[in-house]
């Protein structure tokens, strides 16, 4: 157990600082828009290069915060049954739909999104708009992210697992969101 509770901090340690360096894309993508915004009405002038570096840094922060939100337990969850469980029954339905709904989405999204990127940089595939960028970049994240989701899957998968056996302490609370 002693080699998995390391796999644990390691993927926890990686992913934590993908996710807060997500936030920074997040900026980036928001300064970026706004400079776009005030040169396109101030001088009547813009760029394809611009407004797709957006989209790119916006969409690399989603697949690079995603596992982030994971190791948070702040992921999207289905309250009509989870919330009438005590911490055991929660951690066993979380295991449950790690396995068989996260782990299962992600391996196969990792899978159909390799070949993706592969051919986007085997062809150095270029946006067809005018002044665009070079689409590999973006095709990357796609993998990479789903990559990064799948091994913070295994990691709290690990992790309750350690829970429900009493070698690994975690906040197993829950807080119901505001409807």
């Amino acid at each position: 157990m002693q080699a998995l509770l390391t796999y644990v901090k390691l993927v926890d340690w990686t992913n934590e600082k993908l996710g807060k360096a997500s936030g920074y894309l997040i900026m980036l993508s928001c300064l970026i828009s706004a400079g776009n915004a005030i040169i396109r009405y101030a001088f009547d002038m813009s760029s394809n290069g611009w407004l797709e570096i957006q989209w790119y840094l916006f969409g690399a922060a989603v697949m690079l915060g995603a596992p982030y939100v994971l190791k948070l337990n702040e992921h999207v969850r289905v309250d009509v049954v989870y919330g009438r469980f005590e911490n055991r029954g929660k951690v066993l339905i979380d295991i449950f739909g790690m396995v068989f709904f996260l782990l299962l989405m992600s391996v196969m999204s990792t899978y159909l999104a390799w070949p993706f990127f592969v051919e986007k940089f085997r062809t150095m595939e270029m946006s067809s708009n005018a002044g665009g960028l070079v689409r590999w970049p973006i095709a990357l994240m796609l993998p990479l992210g789903f990559g990064l989701l799948t091994l913070q899957g295994i990691s709290e998968i690990i992790k309750r697992v350690g829970w429900l056996n009493g070698t690994y302490n975690m906040d197993v609370h829950y807080e119901k969101p505001l409807q």
